[in-house]
């Protein structure tokens, strides 16, 4: 019983491969690459990571930024603009983790 389950699992992925986005990173989620658009268009960071760390299911991200739009901004007002600036992708994930980068 355990052969059939392998092989459809490993047409699924096969399957999944075929569907995904030429343009595309095969190591970047469409999560990961929304994020990174909304923010570098918003803070035009001169550092900035996102990682979907949910097991590229999409459910929790991590985010580390570097911008001069933060300059003079507690670390509370900095958060507040990443969460306002995401707020519809936030509605859909169980977590974000924003760390700043100077």
């Amino acid at each position: 019983m355990s052969q059939p389950q392998r092989t459809f699992a490993a047409s699924a992925v096969v399957a999944a491969e075929q569907d995904a986005d030429p343009l595309q990173s095969s190591n970047t989620t469409r999560g990961e690459e929304l994020i990174r658009e909304k923010l570098q268009n918003r803070f035009s960071p001169s550092k900035l990571d996102v990682q979907d760390v949910s097991g590229g299911c999409g459910t929790f991200y991590a985010i580390s930024i570097a911008s001069s739009a933060f300059k003079g901004l507690t670390m509370v007002k900095q958060h507040q603009l990443v969460q306002q600036e995401l707020k519809k992708e936030i509605e859909g994930i169980h977590g974000l983790q924003v760390g700043w980068l100077f």
